[in-house]
């Protein structure tokens, strides 16, 4: 048998202690930047899959505002930030992919890792109930009979409801005209008191703004009409497939270790079939589909393509 000396056994003895324990993923409070306001339906989808993931990880989800400049300020934050898994966010389309083409901006795709998507929520074109505008076709025909005059409100420039404008043009050979408002609400408000033809809004947006009001959705910018409106036609099947709208992911800054990363996708995919979960998305009219992460970055890198086509014929910043 050989016997260690007493001061070498000491030596190794300290060597153990002084060694850190490595923390299990996560120990401590995370936060999840909205790059909106507070009280829009990305805000509310950020926190409705907040309070969930909170259950699903065992610590504290904390939402933070980050609103501006069409939400660059929150993105270049989320993009900037240490990719240790405790700053996430929440990533809109089209913003994430149009804002780095249509000016110099401090992130691009490949600044963030792609977790998963939590929410499509495609765009709609949307008039009074009492209008002589009833169909997708009716819309094309008037545009065609008056170019240029008939008036749809979108979100501003570069918005997901002006692109959704400029692709119907594109797609159906009409000229529309979009006006520009801050934001849906104020474009429900437009339409409602007959200052506008049309209005553009996101579906979830669309069916609580038609809730008790002389509204109608015309259709639906998606490959497939959804489950929260069945009756609502896709713009495909008017002949005009164009597939826009926002959609809703948790990202983080880009280099997360393959285990926070793999930690988080699980405790998403958990959030996604929580029954309650789904409860909560369908009453707040938050269209929740899970799209894992390879499907959720295929997605976007087609979306890239597009709009950098659209960008090149139609630049919307003009």
């Amino acid at each position: 048998m050989t016997f260690k000396p007493l001061a070498l056994i000491a030596a190794m003895a300290i060597g153990i202690a002084a060694t850190p324990a490595v923390a299990e993923y996560p120990d401590r409070q995370i936060k999840l930047i909205v790059p909106f306001s507070a009280g829009g339906g990305t805000d509310l989808n950020a926190r409705t899959v907040a309070q969930f993931l909170e259950k699903e990880l065992g610590e504290p989800v904390v939402v933070v505002n980050r609103p501006g400049a069409g939400g660059e300020i929150g993105l270049s934050e989320l993009a900037s930030s240490d990719p240790d898994g405790y700053t996430i966010g929440i990533i809109n389309t089209p913003g994430i992919i149009t804002i780095p083409i249509e000016r110099e901006a401090q992130f691009s795709l490949e600044s963030f890792d792609f977790l998963a998507a939590m929410a499509e929520d495609p765009g709609t074109i949307n008039v009074l109930g009492s209008s002589d505008i009833g169909s997708i076709e009716d819309l094309v025909a008037a545009a065609k009979e008056k170019p240029g005059r008939v008036t749809v409100a979108t979100q501003g420039a570069g918005s997901a409801g002006h692109i959704n404008t400029l692709l119907l043009e594109q797609a159906a050979g009409i000229d529309l005209l979009p006006i520009p408002f801050d934001g849906s609400s104020a474009g429900r408000n437009a339409l409602l008191s007959g200052e506008i033809m049309a209005t553009t809004a996101n579906l979830g947006e669309a069916l609580t703004f038609s809730e008790g009001t002389d509204w109608r959705i015309l259709g639906v910018m998606a490959d497939e009409a959804s489950p929260m409106a069945s009756d609502v036609p896709t713009f495909a099947s008017a002949g005009y497939p164009v597939i826009g709208g926002s959609l809703r992911g948790i990202g983080a800054p880009a280099g997360l270790p393959d285990e926070v990363r793999e930690k988080l996708e699980d405790a998403l995919k958990k959030v996604s079939d929580d029954p309650e979960y789904l409860k909560i998305a369908k009453q707040a009219n938050l269209p929740a589909r899970f799209i894992p992460s390879d499907r959720y970055v295929s997605i976007l890198e087609g979306l890239d393509k597009s709009f950098h086509e659209l960008w090149e014929t139609t630049p919307w910043n003009q």
